[in-house]
């Protein structure tokens, strides 16, 4: 386990926390936009009747979370084993997730499960991205190790280097936006992420959501960087850092603006909501809260101190 001392592991739980909070929001009310009936209220930008439940984005970010407690850091067997643990199938897996997962609970290895999905290429869906914002809250005094730990996470799962790159500019995104310092301008948060990242077409993305930081339109914006329709990594994580990085003050700004867009909408919202969440001024609206699906009890309040 990773030494800090009890103020800072209980400071760093509470930011984790925070984002996870916001994370489990935008999920949860994203996925209500799936229902058509649900559609016209997005454009008024009303609320649909709550309860909402929260998706395989949350469940996964939850094991995040909770590896994060036990061990300071990212211990891979532990995260692997907690995502078979707790996988519930009617939560929204990809086929090729909930396979694996079902045989990592029999006692499959989880490395070799995950090198060998998609003909070995490994995945380059964007599940590995959609859970790691809380692991940039944690880090969020160096983004360079939450990029690091970030790439540790994706391994259990998600193996090609898209979709590793996309959780790493997540988790980078998320440890900026809770920066001590406060977050960067917009501008500066995605020149910071992209510094931290390696040449793909998640970095590709994001130096054209860069160049496109003062549209208005979000579906226009989505139509040029994607909007999680193909779940790709390289298709859904540059506008859900164009839609952060622009509404870092204001999580409802932000979770509007990004399910305007369409597409993998919780996902998008989950990414976002959690980047958000992550700034000290980022926190979703109480009532929205209420309305969420609470965290699942196997997650501690508290950090193993």
């Amino acid at each position: 386990m990773t030494s800090y001392s009890s103020e800072t592991f209980e400071r760093r739980y509470a930011r984790t926390l925070a984002s996870l909070r916001g994370l489990s929001v935008g999920d949860a009310l994203g996925s209500q936009f799936f229902v058509p009936v649900n559609y016209p209220l997005l454009r008024s930008r009303t609320l649909p009747p709550g309860p909402w439940q929260w998706t395989d984005d949350t469940e996964m970010a939850c094991s995040v979370v909770a590896v994060l407690a036990e061990h300071g850091r990212i211990d891979q067997d532990a995260l692997a084993h907690s995502f078979a643990e707790h996988h519930d199938f009617d939560r929204g897996y990809g086929p090729a997730v909930n396979r694996m997962l079902r045989l990592v609970r029999e006692g499959g290895d989880w490395q070799g499960l995950a090198a060998g999905l998609f003909q070995g290429q490994g995945s380059w869906g964007n599940g590995s991205a959609m859970r790691i914002a809380p692991l940039g809250a944690w880090y969020a005094d160096d983004p360079e190790q939450a990029t690091h730990q970030a790439e540790i996470s994706s391994y259990t799962t998600h193996q090609h280097h898209e979709a590793v790159t996309g959780a790493m500019a997540v988790a980078a995104a998320a440890a900026l936006a809770a920066s001590p310092g406060g977050p960067p301008s917009p501008e500066a948060l995605l020149d910071a992420v992209i510094a931290l990242l390696p040449r793909s077409a998640v970095v590709a993305g994001l130096r054209r959501a860069k160049d496109m930081l003062d549209y208005e339109d979000p579906t226009t914006v989505a139509a040029v960087l994607g909007n999680g329709r193909r779940t790709s990594a390289q298709d859904t994580v540059p506008f859900a850092l164009w839609s952060a990085a622009r509404a870092l003050g204001s999580y409802e700004d932000a979770f509007w603006v990004t399910a305007q867009a369409g597409g993998d909408v919780d996902t998008t919202c989950a990414i976002v909501g959690g980047i958000v969440a992550a700034s000290p001024a980022g926190a979703p609206p109480a009532s929205w809260l209420e309305q969420t699906e609470e965290r699942p009890s196997w997650v501690p309040a508290e950090p193993h101190v």
